[in-house]
């Protein structure tokens, strides 16, 4: 028991047995279905970063029921995940469909395989819209520790997938405010000014 779980209550015992060792074939299935996962790291003096990533549905491939691959495709160099992982080899993943309210988590210990290693033959750039820079540099091979669902409750109280809401941002053009929004900023640091294709 935890000091929150003292506080305000301990979970109900399905909450408890959701939590497995190893990725069951509804959690397998999900991944397989899913386009994106964002995957949490801590160095090993707990600095934190939780990065998206993105592909077709299945990106992330499953190799058996303990072990998963995330290809890392080339963007922009920060690699702040595998900065932390030479630290400390601990990730979380959460992994989400979209219109679908539920996810799934999977926690483990990852290491960092490099391109020509055999444990990523096969793993190709799964994405849409692929350009000149799209490749794998290497990837993360996840062990698992823990892997389950997780309810829809947040996404009731968000509503992220509403489809009005979702139509009523498109149509304020949103990434263009949000990059013109960025470019201020990153203006006001000293930064260079960035060229976006398609401008």
């Amino acid at each position: 028991m935890n000091r929150a779980q003292a506080k305000f209550g301990e979970p109900i015992e399905i909450v408890v047995k959701k939590v497995e060792s190893t990725m069951n074939g509804m959690v397998q299935e999900f991944i397989r279905r899913a386009p994106f996962a964002v995957i949490a790291t801590a160095s090993g003096a707990g600095d934190c970063d939780a990065s998206p990533k993105g592909g077709r549905p299945g990106f992330v491939r499953v190799v058996d029921e303990g072990r998963l691959v995330v290809p890392d495709i080339a963007g922009n160099n920060l690699f702040q995940s595998y900065e932390n992982l030479e630290t400390n080899p601990k990730a979380g993943l959460l992994f989400l469909i979209p219109g679908c309210d539920w996810t799934v988590r999977v926690n483990g210990r990852v290491s960092v395989v490099e391109a020509k290693d055999g444990r990523l033959e096969g793993v190709a750039p799964e994405v849409f819209d692929p350009d000149d820079n799209t490749r794998v540099l290497q990837g993360m091979l996840l062990e698992v520790d823990e892997a389950y669902a997780h309810c829809p409750r947040a996404f009731t109280f968000s509503k992220l997938w509403d489809v009005a809401g979702i139509e009523k941002t498109r149509a304020e053009d949103p990434n263009r405010y949000w990059l013109g929004r960025w470019r201020e900023e990153m203006a006001r640091a000293g930064a260079p000014p960035l060229v976006v294709d398609g401008e």
